[in-house]
Order: C-alpha cells, then sequence, then structure tokens
C-alpha cells in the first residue's frame, strides 16, 4: 500500500547517494539563500533501497510549477520514480542557479595522526587548511581560517594525553626547552588561494588589520602551549592567558593579493611569564634583503596561572641555542625591565601631573564650552569624535579555558578605531600602529561588552602624513550587579591617504573639554613621547 508523507521543510542542505554521489563531507557546498522547491517521492511502506537522484537545473526548468520558484515563491512538486523497486522519500532544495552563489569550503578532517606532534618541523601551517577538526576538539565555533587551523594544531597536543586526568602531570616536571621546540609558522597562500583571500581584504582591497591582530593572538596562543608542553604532548594544569602586547609598528604596507607568513617562537622566560616574538613578513619583486620583507613585529606576553587556586604558576625555562636567540633573550629582558619602570614612571606622573600643559590643553576646550561661536573651525572637541558598539559574549568567541579570545577583543577594537578615524577624517584611514595593550581584566562568556571610542587627539607637524591617534575602552558590565569595569584599552594610530591629501583633505585639531579628557590626553603623549625615547 503506497503511502504520502506530510510535508515538511527540509532540514538538510545536501542529498547524498552512498553509491552514485561523491562524499559530500570532502566537498561541502554553502547556499547563500534559503528558497527552495520542497520535492517529495512516493514511499513504500516497505524497506526498499536508498535510490536518490539529484535532478540539474535543464530538467527541473521543464517543470511548469518552476516558474514560481523563480519568483521566489516555495512549491510542492509530486514526483514518481520508475524504477521497479519500491521507492523511498527524500527531501531536498533546489535552487535557482542564477540566485544563489555556491562557495566550496574545505571538510573536516576524520584522520588523527598516532605520532606524537613534532614541533621541531619548519613547514608552516597552511591558512587554508582550516575546518578540519570535529567540532568536538574546539572551544567554540566562531573562528578566522587561521585561528581553526591553530585549534587544529593546539588540539593534537592534548590528543596524546588520551585518558590521562590532567591532574596526574605533576607540577614539577620543569624543562629547559629551546626556542626552536615552540617555534611556528603560519602561511597565507593570498596568491593561489581566493577564498583566503577574499576573508582577508577590506572594501579597499587591503588587508583587514583587526583580523590580523586577532591572528597574530591566536598564534601566540598556540607557541605558549608548545612551549609548556611536555615531549610526550600533554599539557600541566595551568591556565595560560594574554597579559600584554607591546606596541605594534607597520613598517611597511601589507597587501592582500601576495603570500603572507606569520612566524614566532618564544623569546624569553620567567618564573610564570613568557614573551612571545611574532614577525609578520611577506616577500615581493623587489625585496633583495630578507629584513626588507619584516612587515611587522609584535611582542606578546603571556602568563600562567594554577587552574585550581588562580595564583601563578611556573613554566618550563628556556633555553637559547643560538646566537640571535641568546640576542633576543637578552633584548626581551631589557624589554621586561622597562615595562616595570614605565609603571612606575606613570603612577609619579598621574600623581604630580604638569599643571602648565594641563591648563594648555584646556584652554581652546573652555572656548568651545563657554563660547562657542567664538570657537577654531578647525578644532573639534573629543567628544564629538565618539563612537560605540555593544555586543554580548557569546560562546562561539571563548577561548580553550572558557573565556573571550583576546583576539577576537583585538579585532573589535581595531575595526571600531577603524571606523572613528574614517568618521572624523572623512576619507578611508590607514592603519599605522597599535600601541601597548594590556589586558586588566578578562571578559566571560555573557558578559555584555561596550566598547567605546573616540579621536584622543591629533598631530599635524607633518602636513604631508597627519596621524589621527584613537582611544577604545573596554567596559564588562553586569546589570544583574549593577557593576561595569574596564577590561581593556587600545590605542591605535592611523593617517590619511597620499591622493586624500592630494584632494585637499585637510584634519582638524581636537581638544579636550574636561579635566579628565585632559588627563588622558597628557598620559597618552608622554606614552607616545617614551616609546620614541627608546633606541
Amino acid at each position: 500500500m503506497m503511502r504520502f508523507r506530510p510535508l515538511r521543510k527540509p532540514k538538510s542542505k545536501f542529498i547524498s547517494d552512498s553509491k552514485s554521489q561523491p562524499n559530500l563531507a570532502q566537498h561541502t557546498v554553502q547556499f547563500s539563500r534559503s528558497n527552495f522547491v520542497t520535492t517529495h517521492l512516493l514511499s513504500s511502506s516497505k524497506e526498499p533501497k536508498p535510490i536518490c537522484k539529484i535532478m540539474s537545473f535543464a530538467s527541473l526548468s521543464s517543470l511548469p510549477s518552476l516558474k514560481s520558484h523563480l519568483n521566489h515563491e516555495p512549491i510542492n512538486t509530486l514526483l514518481f520514480n520508475s524504477s521497479k523497486e519500491s521507492s523511498f522519500m527524500f527531501k531536498t532544495k533546489c535552487f535557482d542557479p542564477f540566485l544563489y552563489k555556491f562557495v566550496p569550503t574545505r571538510s573536516f578532517s576524520d584522520k588523527i595522526s598516532d605520532s606524537s606532534p613534532s614541533f621541531e618541523s619548519s613547514k608552516p601551517i597552511d591558512a587554508g587548511s582550516s575546518m578540519r577538526k570535529p567540532l568536538s576538539l574546539w572551544p567554540g565555533m566562531y573562528h578566522s581560517p587561521v585561528t581553526n587551523a591553530l585549534w587544529e594544531a593546539r588540539s593534537r597536543m592534548f590528543e596524546k594525553t588520551g585518558d590521562k586526568p590532567i591532574d596526574s602531570i605533576a607540577q614539577s616536571e620543569l624543562t629547559a626547552k629551546p626556542p626552536s621546540k615552540s617555534r611556528t609558522s603560519i602561511l597565507y597562500k593570498f596568491s593561489s588561494d581566493y577564498i583566503l583571500k577574499e576573508q582577508y581584504r577590506n572594501p579597499w582591497n587591503e588587508m583587514r588589520m583587526g583580523k590580523l591582530l586577532e591572528d597574530l593572538d591566536a598564534l601566540a596562543g598556540t607557541i605558549s602551549y608548545k612551549h609548556c608542553c611536555n615531549d610526550d604532548g600533554a599539557t600541566r594544569p595551568i591556565l595560560l592567558v594574554t597579559a600584554s602586547v607591546d606596541r605594534m609598528v607597520v613598517k611597511k604596507p601589507i597587501r592582500v593579493d601576495i603570500d603572507l607568513e606569520l612566524t614566532g617562537a618564544v623569546t624569553w622566560v620567567g618564573r610564570s611569564s613568557m614573551e612571545i616574538q611574532l614577525e609578520v613578513t611577506q616577500s615581493t619583486q623587489d625585496t633583495t634583503d630578507s629584513t626588507e620583507s619584516v612587515a611587522l613585529v609584535a611582542n606578546f606576553t603571556f602568563v600562567a596561572r594554577d587552574t585550581k587556586t588562580g595564583k601563578s604558576a611556573p613554566i618550563n625555562q628556556i633555553l637559547p641555542e643560538t646566537e640571535k636567540e641568546k640576542l633576543l633573550w637578552e633584548e626581551a629582558e631589557q624589554r621586561n625591565k622597562m615595562r616595570k619602570t614605565k609603571r612606575a614612571e606613570r603612577k609619579m606622573t598621574a600623581e604630580n601631573g604638569d599643571k602648565d600643559r594641563f591648563n594648555a590643553l584646556l584652554a581652546e576646550g573652555r572656548i568651545f564650552c563657554d563660547m562657542p561661536a567664538l570657537a577654531d573651525r578647525d578644532s573639534i572637541l573629543i567628544k564629538d569624535t565618539c563612537h560605540e558598539n555593544s555586543l554580548m559574549c557569546q560562546p562561539q568567541q571563548r577561548n580553550i579555558h572558557g573565556r573571550i579570545f583576546g583576539g577576537f577583543l583585538m579585532r573589535k577594537a581595531s575595526e571600531l578605531a577603524f571606523s572613528t578615524a574614517y568618521t572624523f577624517a572623512g576619507a578611508a584611514p590607514l592603519f599605522v600602529e597599535v600601541d601597548h595593550v594590556d589586558f586588566l581584566k578578562p571578559v566571560d562568556v555573557g558578559n555584555f561588552l561596550r566598547l567605546k571610542s573616540c579621536v584622543l587627539y591629533t598631530e599635524l607637524e607633518n602636513p604631508a602624513r597627519p596621524l589621527i591617534n584613537v582611544e577604545v575602552v573596554a567596559h564588562v558590565t553586569s546589570p544583574e550587579l549593577r557593576a561595569s569595569e574596564i577590561s581593556n584599552k587600545f590605542y591605535f594610530t592611523f593617517t590619511i591617504r597620499p591622493e586624500a591629501k592630494r584632494d585637499g583633505l585637510s584634519i582638524r585639531n581636537v581638544v579636550p573639554a574636561t579635566e579628565e579628557e585632559a588627563q588622558r590626553v597628557l598620559e597618552r603623549m608622554d606614552a607616545e613621547n617614551s616609546q620614541l625615547a627608546q633606541p
């Protein structure tokens, strides 16, 4: 006896025939819209052998019902299988080839190597090799292609532990490891991987710097795990979190149509902290020296915390082997001492202050407040450059410890800073640098995050290259507790494009209107001057 099953909305986007169709797990097709034709085949009460046939768009075009589908109206079509065997019912979605885009993506790999991970391999990780591991091994599902590949590499470190409880790994098992053990490279094949390039270009066909900052943080985190791993791939029960990021200056423009490589390793280790230095390199036909290919250098500081007590935890020491590694260790040691000195200097500066500079900054702002008609038309108040972005911290954005991925915060701050500079200048800005970042408070899943930005001040001494300094402050708010705390402060510097300057674009001076704003401007100017004074 033949019967019809009730019509339901299709849940799957794909049809798979185990005999005639290829393995769709190896080549997934994503559809960008959801208009569909619901197709039903007759089914028998018996259990027939699966017979699946995907009709081409050419054959579907002969159906009268396709006309209404092309007019974006879902329709129901009854089809019969001419096979002698009892046919089975299936549902599918038929898509208009003129309205939909098919985007192939890489599949999840079900192959897990039985060999122990080799951290000495110099073969870089392909940034386009993401989306391989089962989701069960990933803390979240929202990642860039590079963070996907890094989660895969990081998950291998935990596969070797198997069912061995993490608490069984003794805290005293510390060894000295050379930087080569943690060295990792990521290769972006922009010249040949169109899909990868599309995820990193902005509307002006340039690199999205926020995405690059996100990847740098992910790479630094993976390197820190490699350093803390034992030879068998197991890690001790510690938390590794980003403590700070040193100033990053773009030495040359980063293009999105040429292959790019990120390389990094641990360069310095204290008792419970380590510094990871990363290099962004991009070689062109005109590059003759390896140093000329370096576009950016970043130094990340990570700290280790005990998973149970939250206190600082000792980590593996470092054993520099080559002359270059020894030199990098000395430079990192000097930077660590300088950071401590700067913290003390900032406290003294905040207590003493500079009254003359303070009053000079507020002079023009008072005119805006008290006599706005007489204020300088080439100036603008800080409060008139402000923007804000609010979001809920979702589980898909968490790191391996269940907190929000630091690179995600950096990207969000960078994108808001870019938008702030864009609306202030009236033309698309160019990224110049991001200053030192301190991660003051962790951001947890479920927190309500508010990012507030403003143009803090401008530097107009060089008319050909004016600088726009943007401040982004991240606030973690808890409505239930009626509390709000600052988790991060980001400082970005942008300039304008040469063609915009040739078209007569001018940048206005930014002035504070309150004492609190003037104090923030002075602190940033002093920090900038101390950076420039470094050898």
